[in-house]
Order: C-alpha cells, then structure tokens, then sequence
C-alpha cells in the first residue's frame, strides 16, 4: 500500500482486547508495509494479542484505570521515544492519551479519542479533567464519532477532526451454518440472535438477558449467543441463570465469521458506541441489525438498522419479536445493511488520513 510517507512512528495504547486494539494493529501493519517504522509501546498482555506486521514492539504498562503506577509508564514511555527517535507519537485512548501528554516528550502528539465517558460523581470530575488536559496537549485530536469531536473542541482541542475507524474485513465464513449451529447447541429451526464485545458493563447484557428471558415464550424460542470476555463474565453469568434466559456466553472467539454467517439478527445493547466494529461486521455480510440509539452509531448505520433507547429492555424485546416475525422487513435490512456498508471508509482510506496528519506534523506543518 502506497502511503506517501516512510517516516517514524509510535503507537501508544493501553489495556485492550476489543476494538482500540485491533484498530491499532491495523495500522501498524499497513505503516510497516507501507516502510514507515513503526513501534508499538503497550502492556505486554496487550500487544501478545495483536497482529502488529513486525512492528517493534515495548511494553509500557497503561492500566485501565489512573494508578500510581502511571508514573512508570510515563518513564517508560520517554525512554521508548528516546529509543525509537519518532517523528509523531500517536496515542489511542484518553488513558493512553494522558500518558503521552504527562510524558511531555517533544514530538508532535496525535490523540485518537475512540470512547466516551460513562462514569459519574467523583470519577465523572477525574474523568473531564483528564479529557482537557489530553485535548489541549495534543497536535491534532482524532475522533471516532462526530460526539466524540464535539467533545474534544469542548475540552480544549487546537485541531479536533473525525478520523473514522474502519473494522479489518472478515474472511469468508469457514463451515455451513448448520455446523455453526450444532456446534452452539442450537436447534436447526431456532432464530439466533448474535452479540459480539467485550463483557463490560458499557455494554448492557443485562439489558440483553432481560429481553432474552422474555423470549422464550417464542416458538420456537430464539437462542441468544454472546461472544466475548471481560470483567461482567460472572455478574452475567448470575443473571442469565436467575432469569434462565436463553443465552450462551461463548468467550472470546476467533470464528465471528463463522457466527455472522449462522445469525439471524445481529444485536447491539450498549450505553454507548463509537464505530462499533461488530455493528460494520453485521452490516457488511447482511445481518439485519437491532442497535441502541447511542453516540456514533446513529450516524454508521443510517436507516439500515433498527435503532431503540439505550437501556430500555421493553423497546428491545418489541423490535426483536417484531423482526422474527417479518422476513420480508430482515431481507430489506439486510439490503440497506450492505449498501451502507459500502459508503464507509475503507481501511486503505483511514490509513491514508492518518498518513496524511503524520506527514504534515512530521514536516512541521500545522
């Protein structure tokens, strides 16, 4: 892929296992292929998990949450600049992000914002002083929805633009649906319904077991699958066995493809999104789509997909039930889906906008 630019780059994240982190070895792998240099700074459980294409990679331990321990990742961090000698440093994340501008470095520093915050009280204050000190350290802020560049300009940010995630594509499908289906112990005839993210409370399972357990008076009854980790694996684990909904938590998976092509009904609970990457993988194949009416997703998926109010169980059980019930209504999302799809940046593009900011920084254009 021809970049135009084969200068020297660092990537900085934190703690990942979703979204951030796979947007972040995708550019890696297109920088390196492309000849820039590339290194990725990251906690080492982190970058163990990602395809970076050989970049260099330097474990700077950026836990989730603001911790003493930040401090050793600020002095990891310079020391990996020094090494490294990069022309922009590109942090992803607020917490990333926050590393980057206490590290105080001298190299032009590009921040991409890719979550909003949820937290209140105390940590809601913790929270908007950090987004103000990122906006305001860094050269050019990226967003991945348009809330969270309004957000940035809010807080203080000299040059805030969209800089759209675009999620990598999957391969085809590997095995028949029905193979797909056996193997999840769902029945040939029944509707399933598919999620796919990170176990966290961002994301409102519990919104999605309490609409399943509503389901099973269906015949035949739908079968909900999860498939993802993360810390509300036992919180949902509780619930799904208190309310006996009928939901399979999976874990994390390496067949989504597979799982995409098994679906019937794509769903999509969550307080709040940016780009979400599985949202882009239902479209693209043709998943009819249930998703909440929340930050970028609004504006990612248009009219070709259902869209009800974050948290509310009623809205979500009705539109389910409703598209069950109408083929002909899940085929035209399923049209609408695709044809959306194909007016979204591709990764080529993405990378190129990147690109193009780090050629200007590095040329010491503002």
């Amino acid at each position: 892929m021809e970049t135009g630019w084969r200068g020297r780059v660092l990537l900085l994240l934190g703690s990942s296992t979703g979204g951030i982190g796979q947007h972040v070895a995708a550019l890696a792998r297109g920088l390196a292929a492309a000849g820039a240099r590339v290194t990725v700074c990251a906690p080492a459980a982190t970058a163990a998990r990602l395809d970076l294409g050989g970049a260099a990679v330097v474990p700077v331990e950026i836990p989730a949450s603001p911790r003493p321990a930040d401090l050793r990742a600020v002095g990891a961090l310079r020391a990996a600049v020094r090494a490294a000698r990069p022309q922009v440093l590109h942090a992803h994340g607020l917490r990333a992000g926050f590393v980057a501008a206490a590290a105080r470095t001298g190299v032009p520093l590009v921040v991409t914002w890719h979550n909003a915050a949820l937290s209140r009280g105390p940590r809601a204050l913790a929270h908007a002083a950090m987004e103000r000190a990122v906006a305001r350290s860094a050269a050019v802020t990226l967003g991945a929805s348009a809330d969270l560049v309004a957000r940035a300009r809010a807080c203080g940010a000299r040059d805030a633009r969209p800089g759209p995630v675009a999620a990598p594509p999957l391969p085809p499908p590997g095995r028949p649906a029905a193979a797909v289906r056996a193997a999840c112990g769902v029945p040939a005839d029944a509707p399933l319904l598919l999620s796919v993210g990170r176990l966290h409370p961002q994301k409102r399972y519990d919104v999605l077991v309490a609409a399943a357990a509503r389901w099973r008076d269906l015949r035949p009854a739908p079968a909900v699958l999860v498939a993802g980790d993360g810390p509300s694996l036992a919180d949902l684990t509780a619930r799904i066995g208190a309310a006996q909904a009928p939901v399979h938590l999976l874990g994390h998976r390496g067949d989504v493809a597979d799982l995409l092509g098994a679906a019937d009904l794509a769903v999509v609970t969550s307080a709040w999104e940016a780009r979400q990457l599985f949202a882009q993988e239902a479209l693209r194949v043709g998943l009819p789509l249930v998703a909440t009416d929340v930050g970028g997703i609004p504006e990612l998926v248009g009219d070709a997909a259902v869209l009800v109010p974050p948290g509310d169980v009623d809205a979500l059980d009705t539109a389910v039930r409703d598209l069950l019930a109408d083929p002909a209504r899940r085929a035209a999302l399923a049209a609408a889906g695709r044809a959306r799809a194909a007016t979204w940046p591709t990764q080529a593009q993405m990378l190129a906008q990147v690109v193009g900011v780090y050629a200007a920084l590095a040329a010491g254009r503002p």
